[in-house]
């Protein structure tokens, strides 16, 4: 019997997204390999999108994600638009064996909110859970809504309520994955990299302070909230400093950038950054917040890149110390890791990325979970 599942990717970009997107790559590449296995997907997005499905559902033509820096009362009803599209799908149909939900926050109220005649229901947490205390805290999914983490540290935190309803964690993947222990070996540039978007958790400030101080080229790839390019910041004038985002970047991190050590070069995607991240000494993760996810951490291990990090979040689950990056919990350290990441072994960062980090991987433990889900067997995590 074919498996139907209603992917809700939510509506602020399209899947595949065009350039960063984390969310949505990850659907992007979790998809294909669903439909391999014999999954029928319905993807719920924009109608932009175009990764191949079975079906698609779509309120808005295109992502909304640029009217995310508007006011909350101009934005605050985007995200229940397209739940409401998704709900009225649902209710019209009963073909749907199992929803696989997305969308922070309101799509998971929203399909706990359905009744027991629903679909059976598995939230995705991609991200701090120490966000919506009073949503997380106080969940009641009864039997039919369950969710996952993207790494066991990140159910840790949780509330206990959540993880009451956990049925465990799936690790991200990459394409780039596939086949990497027989990538071709890249020359190796001096410079480290920071792929991601600049903001006060991921730690570019600190980045570009400490390739200053140590003195190593640090190349910045990422969007600065709605901004892609370096131009459009620069003709967005003043009033784009609204966005907490843009006034960090201007404030903390623009001081650095003097285009020779430190550069910000915007989005890049596809070979762009697969050439960039490959080429480079390190991936650079100066973190300050407790990554849940960390796709650009297997991306970097996967183009034979060894991983410089804060040891938080995620990153002891998916680094070997030693063996694929170097890890501390001293933020002044970082700068001399970057010269001692160097050292490590471009061609064990792939192997082992073939190992863990595989597109088929993440869709095979996905399965077993959506079986988990549907039969109502659970298991919650051990509680402390």
């Amino acid at each position: 019997m074919t498996l139907t599942v209603l992917m809700n990717a939510g509506p602020w970009l399209s899947v595949p997204p065009p350039g960063y997107g984390g969310i949505e790559n990850v659907i992007a590449t979790l998809v294909p390999e669903l439909r391999r296995l014999g999954v029928r997907v319905v993807l719920a997005s924009v109608e932009s999108s175009t990764l191949p499905v079975d079906e698609r559902i779509s309120v808005f033509p295109d992502g909304q994600f640029p009217a995310l820096q508007r006011p909350y009362n101009q934005v605050c009803g985007v995200s229940q638009a397209h739940l409401a599209g998704v709900v009225r799908a649902l209710h019209a149909r009963d073909d749907v064996d199992l929803v696989h939900d997305h969308v922070e926050a309101v799509g998971l109220a929203t399909l706990a909110a359905m009744g027991p005649d629903a679909p059976p229901v598995l939230h995705t947490l991609h991200w701090d859970l120490a966000k919506h205390p009073e949503l997380y805290g106080n969940l009641d999914g009864g039997d039919r809504v369950r969710v996952n983490g993207v790494s066991a540290s990140q159910l840790a935190r949780a509330p206990r309520a959540l993880r009451e309803h956990s049925v465990g964690h799936v690790h991200l993947s990459t394409p780039l994955a596939v086949d990497a222990d027989r990538r071709p070996a890249v020359a190796k540039g001096d410079h480290a990299v920071i792929l991601g978007r600049i903001n006060p958790g991921k730690g570019q400030d600190l980045g570009a302070r400490l390739a200053h101080r140590v003195g190593f080229p640090l190349v910045l790839a990422g969007p600065v909230g709605p901004y892609h390019r370096p131009e459009d910041l620069a003709a967005a004038g003043d009033e784009a400093r609204q966005n907490p985002d843009v006034r960090f970047f201007h404030e903390q991190v623009a001081p650095y950038v003097d285009g020779e050590l430190v550069r910000w070069v915007g989005t890049v995607a596809g070979q762009e950054r697969d050439d960039l991240v490959a080429s480079a000494r390190v991936s650079l993760f100066p973190l300050r917040w407790e990554e849940p996810g960390g796709t650009a951490v297997v991306e970097s291990l996967s183009l034979g890149t060894p991983v410089v990090a804060t040891a938080r979040g995620c990153l002891p689950e998916l680094i070997e110390h030693g063996r694929t990056g170097l890890l501390t919990t001293d933020e002044e350290e970082l700068g001399e890791l970057v010269r001692a990441g160097g050292r490590l072994e471009a061609g064990e960062c792939r192997r082992v990325a073939a190992e863990r980090f595989t597109p088929a991987r993440m869709a095979e433990r996905y399965v077993e979970l959506y079986d988990r889900v549907r039969r109502g067997a659970a298991r919650p995590l051990q509680l402390a």
